[in-house]
């Protein structure tokens, strides 16, 4: 990585230009001043906008929006523009105008992997210190002055609430492009499974639209020599954490309720505000941790590549994925091959991110026909697809857990598990499960309300559950950090279609047929019946897929939790 990409450069845009592209000839640098010219800063030029009646035309709409909220004048139907009509900062309860205050901003690590701060675009608007507050308790929720450390679990939901882009994902493309043009690597990509219902938002489509096959499409484009599914990789997660779900509860004296770990934000979260929970995250790497070690390892073998020379990336709607690839801990395929220096993921971009390269390449987007991914590691259930809405790793769970402890598949009841199911912060449940009884289990999305159910109000008390999906972003992947911004604020009435999107997939994907549960792709038989011998939690599997609770490591000694 660059030098750049340390620290952070106040004054100057990135460059987004792509190898071998050239600036138009008499082009001037951005903010080059010209005679008698001068320069207004963003922060003046949108005030001007706003008091001279002006933000409607430029595509702010002079209703304030909160978030969450839905404007039924203004639904999201099919063929609406992306995004509905603009908005202006939810907290500016004035029509067309800014106020004179500052409201301030959030502080950002020049050295933080996840996300940056681009200074000249920042109007001190304070949205970010609003998300960061009110639905990500981070921000006024730790004393000051801090000890050695800005508290930040690298969520991205800043980024998504910044009207210019002042925050945005940390950029990873040049490394990217560099491995690319590299012809001494077999760079291979996978893909999460919020990216192909967001993508097509960035090229004018209507929210939520799944592209997945131009998505496909579009990495072989960019010279990918591999790409596959990381919905392969949540169906071995489900295999890992369902099975080691039932061997806690079996075990008299394991740490339960049992939190789901597939979230780098909230393992951070928690990290930070919970150090005490730690046994209770589940060991199972997430759906990216534990396909890209299979890659450089099961990949590599049966394709007879040196994983020396394999680039694996990550495509991920989700900053946060910047920080865990970057977790010591995340070496297992280097560990198993006796080479600890190689690297599980080599690097990670967002969906934005992506979007960029594709532009950068002139790629048709909108044009591009339908590719399928590789035919190795790539064949997904139903229960992979939903792992990208709040509530879809715990339905795909119980589908599995309930096949692990009874033999059979579960009912229809159960398939659609309709309690774990849509955009409430705080949603609770229980499923009776022949042989073991009462399985009573808790959805969680938005790290605020992550906190409100841990610190134990009189309706939620942790200790009286089994199990705990924990998502740090409102909705879940599909509004992750690193997802297409909208016009709108984020709020539901753009999550929820890309939920439902993601539940289609689930339902109703005719070819190949569905797979609602991952116990029964065919592909995850057969690699446990040919390379993690001993089934799911065994030996082999564990080296591969999971860590140990002393990964986790006590991040509160670092600042002071407001508690």
């Amino acid at each position: 990585m660059s030098e750049q990409h340390h620290t952070e450069q106040p004054n100057t845009e990135r460059d987004h230009t792509a190898p071998g592209s050239a600036q138009p000839e008499g082009a001037q640098p951005e903010g080059a001043q010209s005679g008698e010219d001068r320069v207004a800063s963003r922060r003046s030029f949108i005030k001007l906008v706003g008091v001279g009646g002006l933000a409607t035309a430029a595509g702010c709409s002079k209703d304030t929006v909160g978030i969450g909220d839905f404007v039924p004048e203004n639904p999201l139907l099919p063929g609406n523009t992306t995004g509905g009509t603009g908005w202006l900062p939810a907290q500016y309860n004035t029509v067309g105008n800014f106020p004179v205050q500052v409201r301030g901003r959030i502080p950002i690590d020049p050295r933080d992997p996840t996300i940056e701060r681009l200074d000249h675009k920042c109007i001190l608007c304070g949205q970010c210190v609003e998300v960061c507050d009110r639905y990500q308790a981070i921000m006024g929720h730790y004393e000051l002055p801090l000890i050695d450390d800005i508290p930040c679990i690298g969520c991205g939901q800043c980024a998504l609430w910044c009207p210019t882009s002042s925050i945005t994902e940390r950029d990873d493309t040049a490394k990217l492009w560099d491995a690319l043009n590299n012809p001494d690597l077999h760079v291979v990509a996978q893909t999460a499974p919020s990216t192909r219902i967001g993508l097509g938002e960035e090229f004018g489509l209507p929210v939520a639209t799944n592209v997945e096959g131009k998505q496909v499409a579009a990495l072989r484009a960019l010279g990918f020599d591999t790409v596959l599914d990381t919905n392969f990789g949540a169906d071995m997660t489900i295999m890992e954490e369902a099975t080691e779900l039932l061997q806690r509860l079996n075990v008299e004296g394991s740490s339960i309720p049992m939190f789901t770990s597939c979230c780098p934000s909230w393992v951070k979260y928690c990290e930070m505000y919970y150090p005490e929970l730690i046994p209770h995250l589940s060991t199972a790497r997430s759906p990216m941790g534990m396909l890209a070690p299979v890659i450089k390892t099961y990949y590599a073998d049966r394709k007879g590549i040196d994983p020396a020379k394999i680039c694996s990336v990550s495509i991920m709607p989700c900053t946060a994925k910047k920080f865990e690839m970057l977790r010591p801990e995340m070496n297992n395929a280097g560990k198993y091959l006796g080479k600890p220096e190689i690297r599980d993921t080599d690097i990670v971009i967002t969906t934005r991110e992506l979007a960029r390269m594709i532009k950068q390449r002139n790629i048709d987007f909108l044009n591009l026909g339908d590719s399928p991914y590789d035919n190795l590691l790539s064949e997904y259930s139903g229960g992979g697809a939903i792992f990208g809405v709040t509530g879809g790793v715990m339905e795909s769970s119980i589908r599995t857990a309930y096949y692990f402890v009874t033999g059979e598949n579960p009912p229809p009841s159960i398939v659609d598990f309709k309690p774990v199911r849509g955009l409430d912060g705080i949603k609770e449940a229980a499923v009776e499960i022949p042989g073991f009884g009462e399985l009573r289990v808790a959805v969680i999305s938005g790290t605020a309300n992550a906190k409100k159910f841990l610190d134990g109000s009189d309706r939620w008390k942790y200790e009286n559950f089994h199990f705990v999906e924990v998502m740090a972003c409102p909705g879940g992947c599909v509004a992750g950090g690193g997802q297409p911004k909208t016009a709108l604020p984020p709020s539901n009435s753009v999550r929820a279609p890309r939920i439902g999107s993601l539940y289609a997939i689930d339902s109703d994907r005719p070819n190949p047929p569905a797979v609602r549960s991952c116990h029964e792709n065919p592909e995850i038989k057969r690699l446990y019946e040919t390379f993690f011998i001993g089934g799911p939690c065994g030996e082999v599997a564990h080296k591969l897929l999971h860590g140990y609770t002393e990964h986790y490591r006590d991040r509160s000694i670092h600042f002071t939790a407001k508690r």
